[in-house]
Parts: C-alpha cells; structure tokens; sequence
C-alpha cells in the first residue's frame, strides 16, 4: 500500500510539472496572430513559492552556468526576455517559459481579454493564457531567440522558465544541489 501510495503522489507530481510546462509568455512581435493551441493536465500550483534571493546561487564560467539549489528546492535564475531581467523559477518539466502577467508587461508584451484561451488545467481548475513568442531570452552566455511562451495573466506568481528555452542548451544536468548549464 506504501509503494501505492509514492507511485500515486509520483504520478500526480508529473501530472503538475506537465501543467507547469504550458504556462509560458511569447514574443511581442507576433502578438496580432492567433493564439496557438496548447494542452496539458495537472494539478501542480506555484502559488506557494515565495520570492527568492538568488544572491550567489549563480556561478558563471566560460560557456558554462552553475545554479545552485535553494532552501526550497527549487533553482532559480535572472534571465533577460527581451532584453528585460526577470526573476524565474527553473522548471524543467515545464514545456514552455511561462511569464506572470507582471513579467509580461514588464518585458512590453500586451493582451486583451478576447485573446485569452485555456491553456490547461490546475488543481484550482482551468489555467487562462495567452501564446506568445519571445524574440530573445539570455541566461548568463546563453541566447535564444525566437522563444514559445505563454503569458498567464492571474494566479502565477513566479516567471517559470521551461523546456522551451531549456531545451536548446547544449547541455543540462541536475547533481548534489547543483544544475549545470553548458555549451559542450
């Protein structure tokens, strides 16, 4: 029953992260298409994480970054999403970068109401969003450009950077309370 019971909080854990995935903020510059149509399930809410001071949990070395775990388990970073620091969550099971609407204004990106969409489903219910694409996200010498995002106007708290922009690292492993970011 034990086994049970980690398998089934495992589960539900990878059902949150995937809904992590598709809350991402895009780019400014294709903001009168439409909106592109994302999925996913979960039930997994950011609404606990509590701003962070990333003071010495990045280290920067040529062509590699070291972010080092925090307290809460989480890693966090100060990227520029058009050319504007955020402060963001790492979140590797996220499919996209997902951007607070706070961070999204910020960076110049806007919205209206009739562009909103669900863009998937939380433990509080249905998550509204809307598809962007960034034009450049920089992470210490990394620089990606034409990023997918999602900008979810309400109940994100924290800028969530995923495996839209993750992905395109060259390298990314997690060990002993460190995450390595490198180009070889």
């Amino acid at each position: 029953m034990i086994a049970r019971m980690k398998l089934g909080s495992l589960i539900w854990l990878g059902a949150g992260l995937c809904l992590v995935g598709i809350m991402m903020p895009a780019d400014h510059s294709r903001m009168n298409d439409p909106p592109q149509a994302v999925s996913g399930t979960g039930s997994l809410t950011v609404d606990a994480v509590e701003p962070f001071d990333h003071t010495g949990s990045q280290d920067y070395l040529g062509g590699e970054m070291v972010l080092q775990q925090q307290s809460d388990g989480h890693f966090y970073a100060s990227p520029s999403i058009n050319s504007v620091p955020v402060d963001a969550l790492i979140d590797t099971g996220a499919s996209v970068i997902a951007l607070t609407g706070a961070d999204a204004e910020a960076i110049g990106l806007s919205w209206d109401q009739s562009q909103i969409r669900t863009v998937g489903r939380g433990a509080s219910g249905p998550v509204q969003g809307v598809a962007v694409r960034l034009d450049k996200v920089e992470l210490g010498s990394f620089e990606v450009h034409d990023v997918d995002a999602m900008i979810i106007p309400e109940g994100l708290h924290v800028t969530l950077l995923g495996q839209s922009f993750l992905s395109r690292i060259p390298e990314v492993q997690i060990s002993d309370g460190k995450m390595r970011l490198a180009e070889y």
